[in-house]
This record gives C-alpha cells, structure tokens and sequence, in this order.
C-alpha cells in the first residue's frame, strides 16, 4: 500500500519520498502497528504533532501576508476556519489519503477510513513526514495547490463577514474603490427593510435586502461575491 501510494504522490503531486518509512509511519495508525507486533512498526501520532504546527505557522504567514488590512480577531477567525479537523478532514479526502491508511482489521470493519477525526490526523502527519523528508518549500508548494486556492472558492467565508471577503477579493491587485448605496428604506419602524446597491469602482456588481442597512450590505456583498466567483 505505501509503495502505491508513492507511485500516486509521485504521479499526482510531483512527490518523492526520499525516506519512505516516514510516509509509512505518517500513514500507519496505532491499530495496525498493535496487530503486526513483530515489524517493529511506528504510527503516526509524533509525526502530526510536528505537521500540525507546521501547518499553523504556514497558513498563518500566509493570510498574514495577503490580508494586510484584516484586523487581528478576524485573522485569527479564518485560521481557524482553515486549520481545523473539518478542513483538513475534507483536504485529506479530495487528495484519497483515505484509500492508503494501514488500519487494524477492528478498525476497518468500524468504518474508520472515513473518520473526520482519522482524516484529519493523518493530512497533519502526512505534512509533518513531507516537512522532515522534503523541507519547508515542498510544504509550500503543496498547500499552495491543495489549500490556499480555497479561500477563492469561498470555504472560509464564514469565517470573516461578507464585506471584508469582498473587499479582499476585490483588492487583490490593487486598490478598488467599493461602495455602498442606499436604494431604498420602507416597511415600519418594527419591521424596516432596507434595500442596497454595492460598486466596484462605480460599476454596480449586486444589490441586497436586509431589516438593517448592515444586513442589507452583507447581503449585497455576498452577492457579489457568488457572482463574481461564478464569472472566473
């Protein structure tokens, strides 16, 4: 199974393993090791613990770098979002670690190659064998391929508001001007609904509704985010 999974890294990723019994022991859990006492055999637990913080620190760094305006609470916000187990189980998923971890049998009939959790330990591990064999720049290249185009995709949007995840997107090769118009405010004072336009360098991209002017540039804003992502 490691030796496929060589031949995927390879062919997939442009990854060579220099040392393989580092990416067999990234990909291994306690499970198999206990059921194969006579291999002298590692699991990976002290591995994620090194690729966990190599994660922290590099998307850290790099959402530092590129939102120079984003206030600390926020930047804080959307490193959660990306290094979490949700993210990093879905990460593990689309590039089919799942298919090469080397479980006891008890843990395969339990279902645990498709444990968010497992997932989520073995992305980490796999980073922290990629870092000890390959170094910083071959982390880099490959988060730069499987993670950081997410943020375009809108993954972590939740993480900061509408507004600010517009901004961004807007301001990424320079400065833009974007405003916020009040089209219209009716309704009542205990129900108002407030109606709004959002610009781009006074080229109207998408409007919104809302029971405040906020709500409604939130929703302007998210819908120029969806639109302007649908368009590239």
């Amino acid at each position: 199974m490691i030796e496929e999974l060589q031949d995927y890294l390879a062919k997939e990723f442009d990854i060579h393993f220099d040392n393989p019994s580092l990416l067999a022991e990234a990909f291994t859990q306690a499970s198999y090791v206990n059921e194969h006492p006579h291999q002298n055999l590692k699991f990976y637990e002290r591995i994620e613990f090194l690729g966990d913080a190599v994660l922290e620190l590099i998307v850290s760094e790099y959402i530092f770098k590129r939102f120079p305006e984003l206030p600390q609470g926020n930047l804080t916000r959307l490193r959660a979002a990306m290094v979490c187990e949700d993210s990093f189980s879905k990460f593990a998923k689309e590039c089919h670690f799942d298919q090469y971890i080397r479980l006891g049998h008890g843990e395969e009939l339990a279902g645990a190659r498709q444990r968010p959790s497992l997932l989520c330990d073995i992305f980490e591990s796999f980073i922290g064998a990629l870092y000890l064999d390959q170094g910083r720049p071959t982390v880099e290249k490959f988060i730069r391929r499987v993670i950081f185009p997410k943020l375009d995709m809108g993954w972590f949007d939740h993480a900061v508001d509408a507004k600010t995840s517009l901004q961004e997107f807007l301001q990424r090769d320079g400065d833009v001007v974007i405003e916020y118009h009040i089209l219209d405010e009716k309704g009542t004072e205990n129900a108002p609904e407030f109606h709004v336009n959002v610009s781009a360098d006074g080229k109207v991209i998408a409007d919104g509704t809302g029971s405040s002017k906020k709500q409604a540039e939130m929703q302007a804003a998210q819908r120029a985010l969806d639109a302007l992502r649908s368009n590239k």
